[in-house]
C-alpha cells in the first residue's frame, strides 16, 4: 500500500530518488534483485520532510542565513545547523503522517525492533557518495521511540558535516530533503561492507570483504580492526584475520552496546573462505543490476546473507571503453596523455575529442581524462624495448608501472615481432644536419600553414564550418607529422641524452647538458616568459597604471580603460602586442574549452605586477645573455676537461658537435605545440562564432553549453538545430565530479591503477624522490599554487605546483626552482627550467599535500630529491 507520506521499500525503484532519498531507492532497487535478500521495511517520503519543514518556525529565515555564511567558519556553521536541527526536533508530527507511519509499523509488528535510517536526495549517487554524512539509528523498538528518531532523521540533513560538504559542492541546502528508511532489525553473527571493485587500486575484478563479529557499526565506527578478504575469480586470493575483541551487539529492550568477544574467539575469521565468495558472489549480481562497482553492507544471519546497503564506489577511476574491434575481450594497458602534455585536469567533451581528432596516435577518453592503448607496442619484444627507453628517459614512473603490468606474464601476451618499435632511443644521431636554417624553415612552414587558415576559415559558416575543419584537421596532423619536424625533434632530445650519458661517463657529472642549453636559441615558451619581463618595462614607469592594475581589473575592458591613463596607450599596446603572439596560450591549453589570454587578459595582470614589483629595467635581455654565457663558459670548461682525458680530442670533437646540435635543436621542441596552440585558437573562434547563432536561434540557451559536445555531436547539432539539454546537463555534472578524480600514469582494462616506484637508495629518509630535470642545488620558501591565477611570487621563492604547462613559463622568470608532481625529462616544464637556469625536480608525488605554502625547502635538482627543512 502507498500513501503520500509512506511507501512499502518493495514498491520502490532506483528512478525514485526525489521521493525516496538515494538510500531509499538504492535499498528498493535491490529487493527486486533475483536472490538478493534485503530485511523489510517502508520509507517515509520527502513529502513528510517538506511538510514538517513547512510547519518549523522560523526555518526560512535560519536556512537564509545558512546560506549566507562562509564555508570556512566552522563556528558560525556549527551554531547555525545546531539550531536548525533543534528547530526541526521540536517540531511536533501532524496526526494523520503518524497514523500513516505507525499503520506500516503495525505491519512489520507493534514492538518489532527496527533500524532507522535517514536517506537524502543527494545521497549515494552515480558521481557523489555522500556516506556517513547523516545518521542511522539501530534497533529502536516501539512507534513513540521510531517516531522520534525518524525526527532526528530529518534533522541529520543540517549535521555540520553534511551543511559543510554541501557548500563545497554548490550544492544548494533547499534543493535536497531527506527522506527516512524503516526496517525491521536484523541480529547478525557477523556483519561488514564489500567493495566489488579494490578500493586501493580500482582493479574491477577484485572484490575486497571486510568483516566482524556481530553489528556492522563496530567497523564503520573503527572500533575494531576487520577481517579482509580478497577474491578474485571465485576464490580467496589474500587475507587478513584480525583480533577482533570486541563487538556491538542489540540490546532486548531496543539500542545497542559494546562487548567483549571471548577471548577463545577473538582470533577467530568472521566469515569462512566459501562465505566470502558466496558474498562476492552476490555481489556482483548487485554490481551487475546498478551497471558499475558497488560498496555494500551485508549482515549474516543464519549462514544467510542480508544486503542493508549498495552504493556506487565514486571514487574508482574509469576505464576507457575498449576498441569495438576488439569485442572487449583481451586486456589492454593505457597511458596517460595528460601526464605527458602537462595536463592532468579534466576536459570537457568538445575538448577531448577535438585533440582525438587531431592526435597522431588513437586516443581514448575516461574521466575527462585521454590515454593511449600501448597493449600491441608491449606484446611485441622489439617495440616494447623501444617504448619502454623512450617513456624511461621522459618519466621513470611510467615505465616502472608498465615493467610492473609486464612482470604478470598473463595479462599482456608476447606477440612475434611486427616492425620496428619506434624512434632511437638514443646515440645514433638522426640523419639531418646540425643547421640552424632547419629551424628557421620549419618555423616559416607552420607560420603560413595557420595563416592559410585564418585566411580560409572566415567565409565558413554552419555545416559548411565542420566539413572545413575536418580537412584543416588533416592539415594539422599532417604539419605535426613533418618527417624533418620529428626529425629535428628528435635531435634535440638525443643529443639531450648523449651528452649526459657520455659525460657522466666520462668527466663524472650529472645533467651536463642542463646548463649547455640555457638561452638556447628559437624556445617560442622561453621567449614568451621573458617577452613580459619587458611589458612589466613599459608599465614600471608609469605610476598611474601600475596603480590601476594594483586595483584589480576585470577582463572586460581593461585595456580600453587602461588607454586613458596617463601613459596607459603604451601600456596597453605593449599587453596588446603580448597578446598577439602569445594570446592563445592558457592553463591547461590542450583543452580547447579553456579560456585563452586573448580572451582573458586580465590572467596575466599579476604576472605582470610581480614582474614591475620583483626586476630591474632590461631584465629580460641580461637574463637570456647571462645564460648564453654560462653555457659557453660551461662548454669551453667541458671540452678543456675532455681533451685532457686519454683520446681527449676525439672526445672533445664528438662533444663538441654534440653541444652545437643540442644548442641548435633544443629549442624547437617547444615550437609545435606553439603552432597546435595557435590553430586552435582559430578553431575556437569559429565554433563560437557557431554557438552564438545557436544562441540567437534558441537551440542553446549559453555559448559555453557547446563545450559539453562532442566535435561530431556539435556538427550534428548545427545540421539539426536540435540539442538534448539533459545530455548537457549530466556532461555538466559529470565533468564536475571528474575533478575529484586523480589519473593514473598507466591504466589496465581491469581498472587497475599502477602507480610506478623510483627505486632508488640515493634519497636521504624523510625526503621526497622525484625526477631531477634541471641541475643544481636551491633553497628557499615553498609556493604551493594550484591555479597560476593566484600566484603571489617572490623572488627566491620555489614553486612547488601539480603541473606547468608552457602557460606557467612567464612564472619561472621570477622563481628560484621548480617542484612538480606531474612532468619528465622533456616535458615543458623541465625544458623551460633547463633554459632559465632552474633547479628543478618533478614527478614529485603527492608534492602540493607534503609540502606546505611558506615551509622552508631544498631542492636538489642534480639529484632528483627536494628536503623539507626545520
Amino acid at each position: 500500500m502507498t500513501d503520500q507520506y509512506v511507501w512499502d521499500l518493495q514498491e520502490v525503484d532506483e528512478t525514485q530518488v526525489a521521493l525516496v532519498g538515494g538510500k531509499g531507492a538504492h535499498l528498493g532497487e535491490l529487493s527486486k534483485i533475483d536472490g538478493i535478500r534485503v530485511p523489510g521495511g517502508f520509507c517515509v517520503t520527502t513529502d513528510a520532510f517538506r511538510r514538517i519543514m513547512a510547519e518549523a518556525p522560523s526555518i526560512d529565515e535560519l536556512l537564509d542565513r545558512l546560506s549566507r555564511e562562509n564555508p570556512e567558519d566552522r563556528e558560525a556553521i556549527r551554531a547555525l545547523s545546531a539550531q536548525i536541527r533543534l528547530t526541526i526536533e521540536g517540531t511536533v508530527i501532524p496526526g494523520d503522517l503518524v497514523s500513516a507511519i505507525t499503520r506500516e509499523l503495525a505491519r512489520l509488528g507493534e514492538q518489532a525492533a527496527c533500524a532507522v535510517r535517514s536517506s537524502a536526495t543527494a545521497e549515494d549517487l552515480p558521481t557523489a557518495s555522500f556516506a556517513g554524512q547523516q545518521d542511522t539509528y539501530l534497533n529502536i523498538v516501539g512507534p513513540t521511540a521510531i517516531l522520534q528518531h525518524v525526527s532526528r532523521c530529518w534533522a541529520s540533513l543540517f549535521t555540520e558535516r553534511a551543511v559543510t560538504y554541501r557548500r563545497r559542492n554548490g550544492i544548494d541546502h533547499r534543493t535536497v530533503h531527506m527522506a527516512v528508511v524503516v526496517q525491521r532489525m536484523v541480529f547478525p553473527h557477523a556483519a561488514g561492507v564489500l567493495f566489488t571493485a579494490d578500493p586501493v587500486t580500482g582493479n574491477r575484478k577484485v572484490a575486497t570483504v571486510d568483516a566482524g563479529f556481530g553489528l556492522g557499526e563496530a567497523l564503520v565506527s573503527g572500533l575494531v580492526n576487520p577481517d579482509h578478504f580478497k577474491v578474485r575469480d571465485g576464490q580467496v586470493v589474500a587475507k587478513a584475520i584480525s583480533v577482533k575483541q570486541r563487538a556491538v551487539h542489540a540490546l532486548p529492550t531496543g539500542g545497542t552496546r559494546e562487548v567483549a568477544i571471548d577471548s577463545q574467539r577473538q582470533e577467530e575469521p568472521a566469515l569462512t573462505d566459501s562465505q566470502a565468495v558466496r558474498l562476492v558472489q552476490l555481489g556482483r549480481r548487485i554490481e551487475a543490476h546498478f551497471g558499475r562497482p558497488q560498496d555494500i553492507e551485508w549482515c549474516l544471519v543464519d549462514d544467510d546473507f542480508q544486503i542493508v546497503q549498495s552504493r556506487p564506489i565514486t571514487t574508482l577511476f574509469p576505464v576507457p571503453a575498449p576498441a569495438p574491434e576488439t569485442g572487449g575481450q583481451e586486456n589492454h594497458v593505457y597511458v596517460s596523455v595528460g601526464h605527458q602534455q602537462m595536463m592532468t585536469d579534466p576536459m570537457r567533451p568538445l575538448g577531448f575529442s577535438m585533440w582525438q581528432l587531431t592526435a597522431m596516435v588513437p586516443m581514448h577518453e575516461a574521466g575527462g581524462r585521454l590515454f593511449v592503448d600501448v597493449t600491441r607496442r608491449l606484446a611485441s619484444p622489439a617495440s616494447r624495448a623501444g617504448l619502454l627507453d623512450v617513456i624511461g628517459r621522459g618519466d621513470p614512473l611510467v615505465r616502472d608501472a608498465l615493467e610492473t603490468v609486464l612482470d604478470r606474464d598473463d595479462f599482456v601476451p608476447s606477440l612475434p615481432d611486427a616492425g620496428p618499435g619506434g624512434p632511437p632511443a638514443g646515440g645514433a644521431p638522426a640523419p639531418i644536419e646540425t643547421d640552424p636554417a632547419v629551424v628557421t624553415a620549419l618555423i616559416e612552414r607552420s607560420r603560413v600553414s595557420i595563416a592559410t587558415l585564418e585566411r580560409d576559415i572566415r567565409t565558413k559558416s554552419g555545416p559548411a564550418l565542420f566539413d572545413f575543419l575536418l580537412e584543416a584537421f588533416e592539415e594539422h596532423k599532417r604539419v605535426l607529422g613533418d618527417p624533418l619536424s620529428f626529425q629535428a625533434i628528435m635531435a634535440g632530445m638525443e643529443a639531450t641524452w648523449w651528452l649526459n650519458d657520455k659525460l657522466r661517463e666520462w668527466l663524472g657529472e650529472k645533467n651536463a647538458a642542463d646548463t649547455l642549453t640555457l638561452s638556447a636559441p628559437d624556445n617560442i615558451t622561453s621567449e614568451m616568459g621573458l617577452a613580459l619581463l619587458d611589458v612589466a618595462d613599459v608599465i614600471r614607469p608609469r605610476p598611474e597604471v601600475v596603480a590601476f592594475l594594483q586595483g584589480g581589473v576585470e577582463d572586460e575592458g581593461f585595456l580600453d580603460e587602461l588607454a586613458k591613463l596617463d601613459g596607459g596607450t603604451e601600456a596597453r599596446d605593449a599587453i596588446e602586442a603580448y597578446l598577439d603572439r602569445y594570446g592563445m596560450r592558457c592553463v591547461g591549453e590542450i583543452d580547447i574549452t579553456r579560456p585563452r589570454w586573448r580572451e582573458h587578459p586580465a590572467t596575466i595582470v599579476p604576472v605582470i605586477l610581480d614582474n614591475v614589483r620583483n626586476f630591474e629595467p632590461g631584465a629580460a635581455g641580461r637574463r637570456f645573455e647571462q645564460g648564453r654565457q654560462k653555457a659557453r663558459k660551461k662548454e669551453q670548461d667541458v671540452l678543456s676537461r675532455l681533451r685532457a682525458l686519454p683520446d681527449g680530442d676525439r672526445k672533445a670533437d664528438e662533444a663538441k658537435r654534440m653541444i652545437d646540435r643540442v644548442r641548435t635543436f633544443i629549442g624547437y621542441r617547444e615550437y609545435p605545440k606553439y603552432g597546435i596552440v595557435s590553430r586552435y585558437f582559430v578553431y575556437k573562434q569559429a565554433l563560437l562564432e557557431e554557438a552564438e547563432r545557436l544562441v540567437q536561434a534558441d537551440v542553446i540557451p549559453e555559448k559555453e553549453d557547446i563545450f559539453y559536445l562532442t566535435f561530431q555531436e556539435l556538427h550534428d547539432v548545427v545540421r539539426s538545430h536540435q540539442v538534448d539539454g539533459r545530455l548537457i546537463q549530466q556532461r555538466k555534472d559529470a565533468f564536475r565530479s571528474y575533478h575529484a578524480l586523480t589519473p593514473p600514469r598507466v591504466l589496465t582494462s581491469d581498472g587497475e591503477a599502477v602507480t610506478g616506484a623510483y627505486r632508488r637508495d640515493d634519497v636521504p629518509a624523510g625526503a621526497l624522490a622525484g625526477l631531477p630535470v634541471s641541475a643544481g642545488t636551491v633553497e628557499g620558501r615553498a609556493r604551493v599554487v594550484l591555479d597560476m591565477a593566484d600566484a603571489d611570487l617572490e623572488a627566491g621563492d620555489i614553486l612547488v605546483t601539480t603541473f606547468t604547462d608552457p602557460s606557467w613559463s612567464p612564472l619561472f622568470v621570477g622563481i628560484a626552482g621548480l617542484v612538480t608532481e606531474v612532468g619528465g625529462l622533456m616535458t615543458h616544464g623541465a625544458v623551460i627550467a633547463r633554459e632559465y637556469g632552474l633547479p628543478a625536480v618533478v614527478g614529485v608525488e603527492q608534492a602540493t599535500r607534503l609540502i606546505r605554502d611558506g615551509q622552508r625547502i631544498r631542492v636538489h635538482g642534480t639529484d632528483g630529491y627536494v628536503e623539507i627543512l626545520p
